[in-house]
């Protein structure tokens, strides 16, 4: 019988080591006081016997789950044989096949032609490995970023982020990035292209001409914000007519979280340049790449590297995950499918509570108004068993970020227990207003 609902455990487990030895920079073991020793498909589970549902996947990293039996077998079956782990930029039959795959199966079918760069193995690597690039081709510095958005915490990516707190932890200035509105940033009536547009068309804005404009299609950390395809076509334009090159972070979108395989499928533009990381491996490996037009790749050898580009573990999951998941367009629609399902029951806990849905595909969530809310509403919602978190400005949203193989009862299971811990710190507000 089908597991579908949660069994956390009541007692928390021995921290002393972790207070004493790990540093205080630690954030989500706050709010999830468990230690975890075990996890398969969508469940997690601690050592004092207590199961979890992920809605989170690290951060939509485990877009196929915890441990997805074919891919950890593939990688069992390389490490048994001991094929290559570290390869710095070696060629290695992990690499090629791995290549080969995206390739036919990702590049091909969509009509894409990048040069792919191995860089070091977080997403904020191929952030700063894609903005190093735009600088390098156009001989420009200034980048063009938009409000609430994240692209990664080393120094180069992190000027490019929006969040203060995030910013404020640099210690040095964070410069030549320009932080323009996002769609929407001024309400549904304001065209933010168009202002950008302005800004760029006038020699007295004090805007610079820009090397890169760098932006997600939806964004993760900042909130859900999803742009429009008209918005994100403008944005497009106004990077080619003004000699920049137009990146897309797909790093939390890709993978297909939203859909596609690539965020930006079928809304009318090729970006230059397209920076993966997160799912890619399809195992929680790090693992993260910078796509680019091959007139773009303009590296003279050693120029920009990293010690861990050459994770062979990684190539070997990451080609399990292309060709179970993407030799066909069968997972792709039911995505498609339980991404509607997700929205619908969304819809209807925003409604009742007069609150919004924000995000597209499997990346959605809900703005309940305030961080205050929503952290007593996602604590309620670990107390029952359901990993899940907060983004925002604020942090007022309730991130939904499932597996996107989760079975449509479990998903339905996991959204039982937000809108019940929706409704009651509701009705908890409502009661301390009245006294």
């Amino acid at each position: 019988m089908m597991i579908t609902t949660p069994q956390p455990s009541g007692t928390l487990p021995d921290r002393s080591i972790y207070e004493r030895r790990e540093s205080a920079v630690r954030s989500y073991a706050r709010s999830m006081p468990r230690q975890f020793g075990k996890a398969e498909g969508v469940w997690m589970h601690d050592d004092q016997g207590g199961r979890y549902l992920d809605f989170l996947s690290g951060c939509s990293t485990l877009n196929y789950g915890h441990n997805h039996p074919i891919l950890k077998q593939a990688l069992l079956d390389y490490i048994a044989a001991d094929g290559i782990a570290h390869g710095l930029d070696l060629h290695t039959g992990a690499k090629r096949d791995f290549l080969g795959a995206f390739e036919a199966l990702i590049l091909k079918p969509r009509g894409l032609d990048y040069r792919v760069m191995f860089t070091g193995p977080t997403g904020t690597n191929a952030v700063e490995a894609a903005i190093k690039l735009a600088r390098k081709v156009t001989g420009r510095e200034m980048v063009i970023a938009f409000t609430n958005g994240f692209h990664g915490m080393t120094l180069g990516a992190l000027a490019c982020t929006g969040n203060a707190t995030k910013r404020g932890g640099a210690g040095v200035p964070l410069s030549h990035v320009a932080h323009e509105p996002y769609d929407g940033y001024y309400g549904p009536e304001v065209d933010t292209a168009e202002l950008l547009e302005q800004r760029l068309a006038d020699p007295s804005s004090g805007l610079d001409a820009p090397a890169a404009i760098l932006v997600e299609t939806v964004q993760g950390e900042g909130g859900l914000n999803a742009a429009s395809a008209e918005w994100l076509r403008r944005i497009a334009g106004i990077a080619k007519a003004h000699g920049a090159l137009l990146i897309v972070d797909d790093i939390q979108a890709g993978c297909g979280r939203t859909g596609s395989f690539f965020s930006f499928e079928d809304m009318g533009f090729t970006p230059d340049i397209v920076t993966l990381a997160k799912s890619l491996s399809g195992m929680g490996l790090p693992f993260a790449l910078t796509l680019l037009r091959p007139e773009l790749d303009q590296w003279s050898p050693g120029e920009h590297n990293g010690t861990f580009r050459g994770n062979n573990h990684a190539f070997v999951t990451a080609t399990a995950a292309l060709r179970h998941f993407w030799a066909t367009d069968d997972f792709q629609r039911d995505i498609g499918r339980r991404a509607a399902l997700l929205e619908t029951r969304l819809a209807r806990i925003a409604a009742d509570h007069g609150f919004e849905v924000r995000g597209r595909g499997m990346m959605r969530g809900v703005n309940v108004g305030s961080g205050e809310l929503a952290a007593s509403v996602t604590a309620a919602c670990f107390d029952a068993g359901l990993i899940i978190e907060t983004s925002g400005a604020h942090d007022e949203v309730i991130k939904v970020l499932a597996p996107l193989v989760i079975d449509d009862a479990v998903l339905g299971a996991g959204l039982d227990i937000l809108e019940t811990k929706i409704r009651e710190a509701m009705a908890a507000d409502y009661a301390v207003a009245a006294e």
